[in-house]
């Protein structure tokens, strides 16, 4: 394992998280993992943060929820498509992904929630601020598009800030 400075990957992260990257998360000695495509690096009261969005009806969500710890894991030199397909289409409510995609876990070194080998570019964080997007707030355009109305309401993200309290690329 290598520690990195997380602004010196900068490119490498929004790239990986862009192409897809894994959320993990554990709670309650469970584990889960989600890909994902959207999400921002900053910095926020003085602190390195990545902000990751998750809707409502996401299984992860409710680890998230009972954790507030989480990683990114994302793809570096070379991409494990077949993992974010899989791991973007199936829910880990009907699927154990860890064992379906072959996800070699492990143990985080600041967090409770795994890094995983496969994608080897890992930043470990802790929430520092939780908030559910306003759909009054968005336009019409983007509701439209990322919100369609299903069974009578849209399901709208969740922004999961996590102060970013290690990062490192698994060797």
């Amino acid at each position: 394992m290598t520690k990195i400075e997380v602004f010196d990957y900068a490119n490498e992260i929004l790239r990986g998280v862009k192409g897809g990257a894994l959320l993990s998360v554990s709670a309650e000695g469970k584990f889960n993992c989600m890909t994902i495509s959207w999400g921002t690096l900053g910095i926020e009261w003085n602190k390195p943060i990545f902000t990751t969005f998750v809707r409502q009806s996401r299984y992860s969500k409710e680890f998230l929820d009972k954790n507030g710890e989480f990683t990114v894991c994302i793809p570096y030199n070379g991409e494990p498509l077949e993992i974010l397909k899989g791991c973007g289409v199936k829910s880990g409510r009907d699927t154990d992904k860890a064992k379906e995609y072959g996800l070699q876990l492990v143990k985080g070194v600041s967090v409770s929630s795994p890094a995983i080998k496969q994608l080897p570019l890992t930043l470990e964080c802790k929430l520092i601020y939780v908030q559910k997007q306003d759909e009054k707030a968005m336009p019409a355009e983007v509701l439209d598009k990322c919100y369609p109305i299903d069974n009578g309401s849209r399901d709208i993200h969740t922004a999961y800030v996590g102060e970013i309290v290690n990062a490192y690329i698994l060797d």
